[in-house]
């Protein structure tokens, strides 16, 4: 009887399916504004002014542009990895040496990606980063991160936890996919912090 009138938690497929459609809705304007912003913020992280390695990625579509952002930090003097999806879903990462050095890969029906030409260092080239930083669809009060679902980042976590690795984890979100709560399994591990346009918001590393 106590669950009576309590609404149940939204599994993540259907929590995907809405944030996907909110971003679906975003102008060019409203894209290119939040990237602007996000790139701000995130270069004023402690974690990313101290990084000698930052393992990142490209966003597609409507995600939070990081373009400028890894521009910024390459820069910089960083060495910035980024990600090639393996057939199996794992993840292999190459150096980024500028927006020349990127591809677009079609894998499947699936959204095409902007993967490093150069070449391939190896699933565990991600252990040596300072920070990475983590494509999402929301993050909730815990610091945790709800992904598209493909499970590629949740092997790169436990990789590093394997590899007693503790980088800095950061997701970039736009500032409406922070929430209350997204559900979690026992396998998902917390971010550190999340960046959107607005601001960064930091979580008790556990």
């Amino acid at each position: 009887m106590s669950h009576i009138g309590r609404p149940a938690e939204p599994d993540k497929r259907t929590l995907r399916r809405g944030f996907i459609s909110v971003r679906s809705r975003l102008t060019a304007d409203d894209l290119r504004e939040a990237a602007e912003a996000l790139g701000e913020r995130a270069l004023e992280l402690p974690e990313l002014a101290q990084a000698r390695t930052v393992a990142a990625y490209v966003s597609v579509g409507s995600e939070p542009g990081t373009l400028a952002l890894l521009d910024a930090l390459r820069a910089r003097g960083v060495r910035v990895l980024l990600p090639a999806l393996l057939p199996d879903n794992d993840l292999d990462w190459g150096a980024y040496c500028g927006a020349d050095s990127l591809a677009r890969v079609q894998h499947g029906g699936r959204m095409a990606l902007f993967e490093p030409t150069g070449e391939r260092l190896g699933p565990d080239a991600v252990t040596g980063a300072d920070v990475v930083l983590l494509p999402g669809l929301a993050v909730d009060a815990r610091g945790m991160r709800l992904g598209r679902g493909g499970g590629s980042y949740d092997r790169v976590l436990a990789r590093l936890e394997r590899a007693g690795a503790h980088p800095a984890l950061v997701v970039l979100l736009y500032d409406s996919e922070v929430v209350e709560r997204v559900p979690a399994e026992a396998h998902d591990r917390p971010v550190h912090a999340v960046v959107t346009p607005s601001g960064v918001r930091r979580f008790s590393r556990p």
